[in-house]
């Protein structure tokens, strides 16, 4: 196969790839949003970011979310005001805080990734197990794609 070839290869296969997660991340996000969270899924994707992260400080969440410190000081209002955050002083900076997930925001996200967990298992129930098992392949290289791109 030519370079040109392979390269026109990689490209369709691409598109298929990022349409199926695309897709399949907004089917998520509207199963989830079933339950009146009172999170957008820019608040949601925030308070899994400081869960699995934190305690952050609102720059460091800028950073790993990949957005402007204004919006980040809007989603932790908003976070804040859904009572799922602690905020602390940073000891190492006294202008700045920590700011970590409380029970009530365990609690949330156990929730809402519960639903997410359960519309893909009723979706993946009657599929031939060769599937599944292709899926969880795909599951173990796209994380490897993530870490690399952090890495």
């Amino acid at each position: 196969m030519s370079p040109a070839a392979k390269d026109t290869s990689l490209t369709d296969a691409a598109t298929k790839l990022r349409m199926g997660i695309v897709r399949t991340a907004r089917r998520l996000r509207q199963e989830a949003a079933t339950e009146a969270t009172g999170l957008t899924p820019t608040s949601t994707a925030a308070l899994a970011t400081i869960e699995r992260h934190g305690p952050l400080t609102p720059s460091e969440l800028a950073k790993l979310e990949r957005v402007r410190r204004p919006t980040v000081t809007r989603t932790l209002g908003c976070l804040e005001r859904e009572g799922l955050l602690e905020r602390t002083p940073d000891p190492a900076d006294g202008r700045s805080s920590l700011v970590s997930v409380n029970g009530a925001g365990r609690e949330r996200l156990r929730r809402l990734r519960g639903r997410k967990n359960a519309y893909l298992a009723r979706r993946m129930r009657d599929m031939p197990a060769a599937d599944v098992e292709a899926l969880e392949r795909a599951a173990g290289i796209l994380e490897r794609m993530l870490e690399d791109e952090r890495g």
